[in-house]
């Protein structure tokens, strides 16, 4: 995978949490995963299709996923429940979607990307199918630290 295809991603993601959250959010270095070893509570994940094929997640400990829907909703969130999978979902279609239009714009590729899924379970990994090569951007915030994973097969 170019990880030039990752940049679009990663941009988007600082957009979204500085737009819709008011939050400065620093990426780290980017890593291939090779394994599940980054562990979450909260995963928003949003497939991809059309000339390229996969996915992206973004991943959060439970309390920052917390955190994060209450300030996109403006009142306190405090269970796991629908409002925290709808929150973690939406902020994941945002980010998908401005990543996917400037990647398009910039590759040419046609993409189309499906309804968020929100997976909720204590120390979770995100996997990939086998083929599809994955990278890792690790994110610091002042509301702690998250992952946003892209993966994606070029035709």
């Amino acid at each position: 995978m170019d990880v030039a295809y990752v940049n679009p991603f990663i941009k988007s993601t600082i957009n979204a949490f500085k737009t819709m959250l008011d939050i400065e959010v620093t990426p780290g270095e980017p890593v291939l995963k090779k394994t599940s070893e980054h562990c979450y509570d909260v995963s928003g994940i949003i497939g991809l299709s059309g000339s390229a094929q996969g996915a992206i997640a973004l991943s959060f400990p439970k309390m920052m996923a917390l955190k994060i829907v209450s300030k996109l909703l403006e009142q306190e969130v405090k269970v796991v429940g629908p409002e925290l999978s709808d929150g973690i979902g939406e902020l994941t279609n945002i980010v998908a979607g401005s990543a996917k239009a400037e990647l398009a714009a910039a590759t040419n590729h046609t993409l189309s990307i499906s309804l968020p899924n929100v997976v909720v379970g204590k120390n979770h990994s995100v996997t990939r199918p086998s083929g599809i090569p994955g990278i890792l951007v690790p994110f610091s915030s002042p509301m702690g630290d998250f992952g946003m994973e892209v993966s994606l097969k070029t035709t």
